[in-house]
């Protein structure tokens, strides 16, 4: 195992040990690759990492993989297989220590935790992704690159776009080329489903591309992600394609001084509800509380969206590394959606907006 695997599982232990646990099983996929550089995609079949923090007790740390799934031995040291004839739980229950509760991540379906349950393979079990989940919440300083590079992209997708929005086309057609465009630029997949909304569906805020065709005056919202080795992005922007109405531009200049206002105040300490009370309150004075629906964001990582999120009920106070989206929006319905999306990650002194596709005013000539 690298150095890099080696000091995310310390972390991991670290954290178990502070949640007075001694073990736990992690069925995650992507906490798996985060941890040991090995990924498949199990489906139906069972796939899990044991992880101990007692290593007087001689139960090794454990790669459990199905004979069909790639090799994982140049990723693990010890690794367990099994066919699909064989029954993976005793293998696990063998492993685990009996007497001491066993944490799970959110990740392990009832198909394979009644039957740990029925044979006792624990005195206990409790979930305890947090575990995981707080370790891939503090990016290091590779993983921030990886995050920048992906943001990168997204912002040159947003400029491909614009350039598609003409009369006659519709949100899939926009939406259903956009794949292509991520993979030229050096992406290799959607984070997430893009939304493209045209007039009034913006104020749904995830609204499913369909066929409705773009009308001239039309105002266009992107909310938009990719996914560059590993990891993800996340933006929206919304533009207008004739001179904005008063109404227009109060609603658009409230959402984007919400954004900014936001961002200015992240830094190490801040809670992650006081960020989201910032933007709130921004939108609030203006008259418009009641039509910003949902929470100010979410974290991101190897995934679009990660535990953690940004909004009125999240007390803890964020830390250095960590990543999330700052993303108000005001949502009339019938008439009008506007949400401005970027990332941050939190600094020594504050945050670093990664997306860099401005948040001016911008009528499309079409």
């Amino acid at each position: 195992m690298d150095m890099l695997h080696a000091k995310r599982i310390t972390a991991v232990k670290q954290n178990l040990t502070a949640m007075k646990l001694c073990q736990t099983l992690i069925c995650d996929p992507l906490s798996i690759w985060y941890l040991t550089g090995y990924y498949t995609e199990p489906f139906e079949r069972f796939l899990a990492l044991y992880l101990g923090t007692d290593e007087q007790n001689q139960r090794p740390d454990t790669l459990f993989c199905n004979v069909l799934f790639p090799d994982a031995s140049s990723c693990f040291e010890h690794v367990i297989t099994f066919s699909d004839t064989d029954n993976p739980i005793p293998l696990v229950a063998a492993t685990c220590d009996s007497t001491n509760a066993l944490g799970i991540d959110k990740m392990l379906t009832a198909r394979w935790l009644l039957p740990l349950i029925d044979t006792q393979a624990a005195a206990g079990f409790c979930l305890a992704s947090e575990a995981v989940d707080a370790a891939r919440s503090l990016k290091d300083a590779s993983e921030q690159n990886l995050m920048r590079e992906a943001s990168r992209v997204n912002d040159a997708a947003m400029s491909w776009l614009a350039a598609q929005v003409r009369p006659g086309v519709s949100e899939r057609q926009i939406a259903d080329g956009l794949l292509g465009e991520y993979r030229r630029l050096g992406a290799e997949d959607h984070s997430f489903a893009p939304i493209v909304s045209f007039g009034a569906n913006a104020a749904d805020p995830h609204h499913e591309p369909d066929d409705t065709v773009f009308q001239t005056g039309d105002m266009v919202l992107f909310d938009v992600g990719c996914k560059r080795n590993w990891y993800c992005s996340d933006m929206t922007r919304v533009f207008f394609t004739t001179t904005p109405s008063e109404r227009q531009l109060l609603v658009y200049n409230t959402v984007r001084r919400a954004n900014e206002a936001a961002a200015a105040v992240v830094k190490p300490g801040v809670t992650f509800a006081e960020i989201d009370l910032t933007a709130r309150k921004v939108i609030e004075d203006a008259g418009f509380g009641p039509y910003f629906t949902h929470r100010l964001g979410h974290q991101i990582g190897l995934q679009d969206h990660e535990p953690g999120d940004v909004s009125a009920s999240h007390h803890e106070p964020v830390q250095v590394g960590q990543c999330f989206s700052i993303e108000p929006g005001i949502y009339i319905p019938g008439e009008i959606g506007v949400r401005i999306e970027d990332l941050v990650i939190v600094t020594e002194d504050g945050c670093e907006v990664i997306n860099h596709y401005p948040h001016d005013v911008q009528v499309l000539a079409v």
